[in-house]
């Protein structure tokens, strides 16, 4: 009797491992996949988290990585691809995203690193302006691929060149992630700690 209950529990504890994972996060109605691929690599969902100014829903956000960290110092110094996806709840034009943005950088880096990567941040800036307005629903990927750069995607479509370094999607990501984070509680979610 005892064999053939464990035998049961073990066949059920196999079809559940079994059973695709599909722990997609929702947030504000958008759905983040538990993963992403890039550069031929599989990423998971580090967390998500929405991006709030006053009481204004603006972005959901989503983080993805090699593997799950709940610091932002694992984050920023983990290798490999890694990819923020955000989707867009209102209408917001290309010169408010990349003034919020470089806003974001500069207050999250010292003023030596914004010095460093002033030239790339100008490029950034103007990949932001290329997508003029972005409508609610717009999805925007920035992705880091090793050996190749910061590349921007919008609505699936690649923005501009490249942006090499590593160094320089560190300082990206801590705009979000950094001791200044353009939204705590969006960073809470990007490091998976939401309630």
């Amino acid at each position: 009797m005892k064999t053939a209950s464990f035998l049961r529990a073990a066949a059920i504890v196999a079809a559940i491992a079994a059973a695709p994972a599909w722990a997609a996060i929702e947030v504000a109605g958008i759905k983040f996949d538990d993963t992403a691929q890039l550069g031929g690599q599989a990423l998971v969902l580090n967390g998500a988290g929405l991006r709030t100014k006053v009481i204004i829903k603006v972005y959901a956000a989503g983080l993805y990585l090699p593997r799950k960290d709940a610091t932002a110092t694992g984050v920023l110094s983990q290798p490999g691809p890694k990819s923020v996806h955000a989707v867009m709840l209102r209408d917001l034009s290309g010169e408010d995203f990349a003034e919020a943005m470089i806003k974001g950088f500069k207050a999250n880096n010292s003023a030596a690193d914004v010095a460093k990567f002033q030239s790339k941040l100008d490029e950034l800036r103007a990949l932001m302006l290329q997508v003029g307005t972005a409508k609610k629903g717009s999805r925007l990927e920035l992705n880091f691929l090793p050996g190749t750069g910061t590349r921007v995607l919008f609505n699936g479509e690649q923005k501009g060149r490249d942006i090499p370094g590593e160094d320089f999607y560190q300082a990206i990501l801590r705009i979000w992630l950094g001791s200044d984070p353009v939204d705590e509680s969006l960073k809470e979610g990007l490091l998976g700690k939401a309630k």
